[in-house]
């Protein structure tokens, strides 16, 4: 073998090892790249019941975190008009095996129907464990009962998600309606639908911020496992 010919093998060889190289931190990125996935389970307030398609909570919400530098998924998993019983019968095919974190927030229509508070808690329950069962980290989002139903009821029904959180270990955002509720009529009629039960998409749009720090540390976290 002359020395051109023997310097074109060494030279073949060369690139060959240095492409092999290559490709293993190239697939490793890849998976390092995937998306972080959150299935959002709820009812109307997750749906995004009366806004335009793309504005409601959940778009808003993957939109905040991506504009945050955050590689993440939001899946809309809200059903409007559904109870907790709902939302816990149809966790298990809402957790596919993509799915790395959960956002809970179900409980308003349990309130407005008046059920049981230890019906709805033991739901939102079978629904946590469902999700730590999938390895999957969850964060709870509370809702607030109006006074329909009394005092207690409501002491009874606010009180669980604070409690449920503490008895499963899991993150908490205390009431969906965090950043608009303390407002004045006029300005939180104008955030509102006219139901006074849904955001607009104003509404979301101010809701959002708030609630998506709470999500942003449950990807975060996630995004480590």
């Amino acid at each position: 073998m002359n020395v051109s010919t023997l310097y074109g093998a060494l030279s073949r060889r060369g690139k060959a090892l240095a492409l092999s190289i290559l490709v293993v931190p190239v697939t490793a990125w890849s998976a390092l790249a995937e998306p972080v996935v959150i299935a959002a389970l709820g009812d109307s307030l997750t749906h995004g019941y009366g806004v335009p398609q793309g504005e409601g909570f959940v778009p808003q919400l993957e939109s905040w975190l991506q504009a945050q530098g955050l590689d993440v998924t939001v899946q809309n998993a809200g059903v409007s008009g559904d109870t907790t019983q709902g939302g816990l019968s149809r966790v298990g095919w809402t957790l596919g095996p993509d799915v790395d974190a959960m956002i809970v927030t179900l409980g308003g229509n349990d309130a407005l129907r008046g059920i049981d508070p230890a019906v709805s808690k033991a739901n939102l329950a079978g629904i946590i464990e469902a999700g730590q069962a999938a390895d999957v980290d969850v964060l709870l989002i509370g809702v607030e009962a109006p006074m329909n139903f009394g005092a207690d009821y409501k002491q009874a029904f606010d009180g669980m998600y604070g409690e449920l959180a503490a008895q499963y270990g899991v993150a908490l955002a205390p009431d969906f309606f965090e950043a608009i509720r303390d407002l004045p009529a006029e300005e939180l009629r104008a955030l509102m639908q006219a139901d006074g039960i849904h955001p607009n998409v104003q509404g979301v749009a101010q809701i959002v911020p708030v609630l998506a720090l709470y999500v942003q540390s449950l990807v975060e976290g996630a995004a480590k496992e």
